[in-house]
């Protein structure tokens, strides 16, 4: 009988490599810290990583990875993981899982950055996402439920953000919050469809010697609408580094509305998980909520 409600830790990778890949059993297993939330991750040896997916929502990903990255990372600035191997489902554990290549490099997330670093990342990034989108889409995954619509017009999340608005009335402005909202509503990406990344998270860059060494969690790809990558504008950059981001990207007016409306979405969804209202994450989602309004403003006046 297959275990559906797998407790995922070393002593299951160790067996999974033990069944599936002999050749690499007498490595070490490791996890990685810290851990993501879509799949666990652990180091296999020195030269590769297993990443096993915590849920059968996450699965959809591995299939579509190891399609797509070998194809796609010839034609990037930077490097992203290479599969190895697929795993299959097993009694231990339900579901198909990867073996990776191993990326040299500390999550951004975990470095302080001063504002020269940052500077020299938004014009790796930048540059990166202006190569990812000129690569040919023929036959590439659309938005849906593979990657939680990611590249998909901002309204796939319309009836959430309302609610979520007026849920979080006494923390955000409701006034403002809406008008954005709206404006990202009432946008539209009238180029063809572009790949995209779908997490672009300051925990997805790797970086080494204050450069990025790698993009990394290409779970969430697809073909379509790139504002959802542009998040990271507020959640990561800052001040030039900002500036510098959004001039060499050079993406039209109503991209970056849509843009604002996705991470006003994803950080109204995080405040409202959050019970500890003066911790440092609630801080931080109210100071992106307020960056994105701020600037919704002063484009509005313009």
């Amino acid at each position: 009988m297959i275990n559906t409600n797998p407790t995922i830790n070393t002593d299951l990778v160790h067996e999974l490599i033990a069944i599936q890949f002999p050749q690499w059993r007498d490595l070490t297993v490791q996890a990685v810290t810290p851990q993501g939330w879509d799949n666990k991750t652990f180091r296999l040896g020195d030269q590769m990583l297993v990443r096993l997916p915590s849920g059968a929502e996450y699965e959809r990903q591995v299939k579509k990875e190891h399609h797509w990255l070998p194809i796609i990372a010839s034609k990037l600035p930077l490097p992203i993981p290479q599969p190895i191997a697929m795993g299959k489902p097993s009694k231990s554990y339900p579901w198909d899982w990867s073996v990776y290549q191993w990326l040299d490099g500390a999550s951004a997330n975990n470095i302080a950055l001063d504002d020269t670093v940052l500077e020299t990342i938004a014009k790796q990034l930048a540059e990166f996402f202006i190569a990812f989108h000129k690569i040919d889409i023929t036959d590439g995954p659309t938005a849906g439920l593979h990657n939680w619509w990611r590249a998909a017009h901002t309204s796939v999340y319309d009836t959430e953000t309302r609610m979520l608005i007026a849920k979080l009335k006494n923390d955000i402005d409701v006034v403002k919050a809406t008008s954005l909202w709206e404006k990202a509503l009432d946008s539209k990406w009238h180029k063809e469809s572009v790949w995209v990344h779908g997490d672009v998270a300051s925990g997805n860059i790797l970086l080494k010697d204050n450069k990025i060494s790698a993009i990394i969690d290409f779970g969430c790809m697809g073909i379509g609408d790139p504002a959802c990558d542009l998040t990271i504008a507020w959640t990561f950059f800052k001040n030039n580094s900002l500036k510098i981001f959004k001039d060499i990207v050079n993406l039209d007016s109503d991209t970056w509305a849509r843009a604002r409306g996705w991470a006003l979405w994803k950080a109204l969804y995080e405040l409202s998980q959050l019970e500890d209202k003066l911790s440092d994450k609630v801080i931080e989602q109210k100071r992106i909520i307020s960056d994105v309004l701020q600037e919704h403003t002063t484009e509005n006046k313009r």
